[in-house]
C-alpha cells in the first residue's frame, strides 16, 4: 500500500529530475541544481513515507 508521502515523494522526484534535465539541456546551472535539490527533498520524502507504512505494518 502506497501513502501520501511516498506518492507526494515521487512526484517531486520525478519534477526534480525533469527540471534537472532542462537545466542541462539549456546550459542553466540553477535550474539544474534546483532541479536535483527537489529530486532529493522528493526522495527523502518517500523514505518517510516506507517508514511510516512500515511502522504501521508492524502495529498491526
Amino acid at each position: 500500500m502506497t501513502n501520501k508521502d511516498q506518492m507526494t515523494g515521487k512526484g517531486k522526484e520525478i519534477q526534480g529530475r525533469m527540471q534537472a534535465a532542462v537545466g542541462v539541456l539549456t546550459g542553466d546551472k540553477e535550474a539544474e541544481v534546483e532541479g536535483r535539490a527537489k529530486e532529493v527533498e522528493g526522495k527523502t520524502q518517500q523514505v518517510v513515507g516506507d517508514v511510516k507504512e512500515a511502522l504501521h505494518k508492524a502495529i498491526d
